[in-house]
């Protein structure tokens, strides 16, 4: 039996259905409230026999810092699957984001030690990298500073020492630290938000760039890990490196919009920081522009993802052919 948390999320989704076509017995958590309908739909942008295959999944209703709940779910289980976390980068959630993506985490790897798991592959993300000096690229090795980190790769870094604890304990473990996850289904969040904000059709775009990958190359990554002799290694999970032009011009040529032309200034990104610190103390809705994120603007990380390729033979797909993809769910569902 394989255990997945995270399930109703863009990486979970796309697991659970390539563990059911693989023929896996697998079991999914899922909080109280979580839209399972969306798993099938996600199924069914590639099968005509997505209910079929949903309805091979075992789904118990549980949380990651609710430890009996979760107990149960580990009941028969031989391997985990952890991509449930919590993402915002809004410093006032920190506490949030620590008891979900650290403490959840380390309950999940208490309980794999517990039960005896064979293996747990962690699901990261590129924030937990370490930044590089100069123009070095940025691998897997690169030291840790909290210097600059914003508060979810701080909550990521601090789970990944929680995974690196259980590896210690002899839990054997696999982690993979995606950059910016291309995949439909999730408009409103996350990577989504790129398609949202590109039908806009702005004119600006902001200065700088990322790691991005398909999430089916993120799946298979990981599934691939999972099944190999490899124990207690991370991965940067990054198939191109694009400035934020390169990746909405993508984007708005797929859903046949004009690209932006203009880049940000940054001291017109920090008059925005301002105004969105405005809005969120009188709306309360959260802060989306920070000094980190407009720091991380100006100094671009480049990820090489040499390790994978040595460790796995792993072939990254091109981003082409999934952004459009992506565009043309997006039209069928938003616009």
């Amino acid at each position: 039996m394989v255990l997945v948390t995270g399930g109703t999320g863009l990486v979970g989704s796309h697991l659970l259905l390539k563990l059911v076509q693989n023929g896996d017995s697998v079991r999914a958590i899922y909080r109280k409230g979580s839209n399972l309908e969306r798993v099938a739909k996600v199924f069914g942008y590639y099968t005509d026999d997505a209910q079929a295959l949903f309805n091979k999944i075992e789904w118990v209703e549980a949380d990651i810092t609710d430890i009996p709940a979760l107990e149960s779910a580990f009941d028969q289980v031989s391997q985990v699957y952890h991509t449930a976390a919590l993402i915002s980068f809004d410093p006032k959630k920190f506490d949030i984001l620590e008891k979900i993506n650290t403490e959840g985490t380390a309950n999940v790897v208490n309980l794999c030690i517990a039960h005896k798991i064979k293996k747990l592959c962690y699901t990261s993300t590129i924030g937990a990298i370490g930044k590089s000096m100069g123009n070095a690229m940025a691998n897997e090795e690169n030291p840790w500073t909290s210097r600059e980190a914003n508060v979810y790769g701080l909550t990521k870094q601090a789970a990944e020492m929680e995974v690196w604890r259980g590896s210690q304990e002899g839990l054997s473990v696999v982690m993979v630290n995606p950059g910016v996850i291309i995949g439909p289904g999730f408009w409103n969040s996350g990577s989504g938000d790129l398609f949202t904000v590109a039908q806009k059709g702005y004119r600006f775009y902001p200065p700088g760039g990322t790691g991005f990958i398909t999430v089916y190359d993120v799946v298979k990554m990981m599934v691939a890990l999972m099944g190999s002799e490899i124990s207690n290694e991370r991965y940067i999970a990054v198939a191109e490196n694009l400035t934020f032009k390169e990746i909405l011009t993508k984007i708005t040529s797929e859903l046949g919009i004009k690209p932006p032309t203009t880049p940000l200034k940054y001291w017109q990104l920090e008059v925005g920081r301002w105004f969105d610190w405005l809005k969120n103390l009188f709306l309360q809705n959260g802060r989306r522009i920070t000094k980190n994120s407009i720091r991380s603007l100006k100094n671009r990380e480049i990820y090489d993802n040499q390790k994978i390729k040595t460790d796995l033979g792993f072939e990254f797909e091109a981003l082409d052919e999934a952004i459009s993809f992506c565009c043309k769910r997006f039209t069928e569902e938003c616009l």
